[in-house]
């Protein structure tokens, strides 16, 4: 698969410098290994911080921020390559859509000091899910109350994306219980190393990515609220296409991998006399894939230029087309790519079984393809 032929000539220098970097920094097994401690980490921040040094973490962020001041396409270019290439920067994702947020409802000196540290290469995350409410945002129930000229928060959070790593957590948590259900939920922006809070890792097949979180009588003054009080749901809802976009181009990238390593791999491995390739049951099941392939490419890309021609307008049917097709077509990939490869997909050191994980988990966080399916279908009036 190649990247889009339309691509002007300054984005194919852009692609074809991170390719360059990817390619020396970490494009042997080796240096994956070395960079990730054998597959644990998903974030080095050695790699992260000489990828801040060139002015990429901030390819999105405003000019007047100290960031590039690019749009929607050119982020995904960047999440698609980084993921083709497997760099270890597992940080950036979560930081990229919480530096939105910032920059979006945050007070001035929030954003001079957020998204500078974002874009010094620092991790951001952002803390939603609770035991109780996943998908259903609304029924949170982490709370922060009015105290001593600021909010004491009590209560758990759990599924927080690089909580562990990370200098900033925009926390959502509740603060009133009137009005509407969607109502009363306010975000904060809190600091790593904030007296009353305890990170603890959960186990999980992608090594250390997610956390809980405990509150317990955490103190945050009050320029700590992010936008306005009792309103983050609306704040919530203005950032989802961003979410998805990201999202939809990591696994873009991701699946593009799957692609190539097994078409690689198909025609290299012999068996009874030629290149397992050359048999029909395997050569029409990748011409399927690279038709999938290429129809997800064009949706994803298409979405994020309309998203450039109109940044203010929300495109909820787009946005979960894209990151449902994406994440769909991902682990399909993937998943046939381990079956195509037998028990060398299997293995480690073929990276097969690294790539299913790192897909089928892509259906499920920043909301499943069941929601996503549902989003698209309310948009028709279902």
């Amino acid at each position: 698969m190649t990247q889009n032929e339309a691509l002007t000539d300054e984005r194919r220098d852009f692609v074809a410098a991170i390719e360059d970097f990817c390619r020396r920094e970490a494009g042997t097994r080796e240096q994956w290994l070395k960079l990730t401690d054998g597959g644990a980490e998903p974030h080095n921040a050695e790699l992260y911080g000489k990828m801040a040094e060139l002015g990429w973490l901030g390819v999105s962020v405003p000019e007047q921020y100290g960031g590039a001041g690019q749009g929607m396409v050119d982020l995904l270019l960047f999440l698609e390559t980084t993921a083709y290439w497997q760099v270890p920067i597992g940080g950036f994702a979560t930081s990229a859509i919480t530096a939105a947020s910032y920059e979006k409802f945050g007070g001035e000196e929030q954003k001079s000091r957020v998204l500078g540290d974002f874009l010094r290469g620092g991790v951001l995350a952002v803390s939603m899910s609770e035991p109780g409410a996943g998908s259903d945002v609304a029924a949170l129930t982490c709370k922060a109350e009015r105290r001593d000229g600021g909010w004491v928060v009590n209560g758990q959070k759990t599924w927080c994306s690089n909580a562990h790593i990370a200098e900033h957590i925009l926390l959502v948590a509740r603060t009133s219980a009137a009005g509407d259900r969607h109502d009363g939920l306010t975000m904060f922006s809190v600091p790593a190393g904030v007296e009353g809070l305890e990170i603890h890792g959960i186990e999980t097949m992608g090594g250390k990515e997610v956390n809980d979180l405990y509150f317990t009588d955490c103190f945050l003054p009050d320029d700590a609220v992010v936008g306005q009080v009792d309103h983050a749901w609306r704040q919530l809802m203005a950032g989802l296409n961003l979410e998805r976009m990201i999202l939809a181009g990591l696994m873009l990238g991701t699946a593009r991998r799957a692609f190539d390593d097994t078409v690689s791999y198909a025609r290299e491995r012999t068996q009874f006399g030629r290149p397992v390739g050359s048999f029909q049951a395997l050569r029409h099941r990748l011409a399927d894939h690279a038709t999938e392939l290429e129809c997800t490419r064009l949706l994803v890309h298409d979405v994020a230029r309309r998203i450039d021609a109109d940044p203010a307008r929300m495109l909820p049917r787009e946005a979960s087309m894209a990151k449902l097709k994406a994440t769909e077509v991902a682990k399909a990939m993937a998943l046939d790519g381990m079956q195509m490869m037998g028990g060398y997909g299997y293995a480690t050191e073929y990276g097969m079984e690294r790539l299913l994980r790192s897909t089928v988990v892509s259906t499920v966080y920043g909301g499943t393809s069941e929601i996503q399916r549902d989003i698209i279908g309310k948009t028709y009036g279902l």
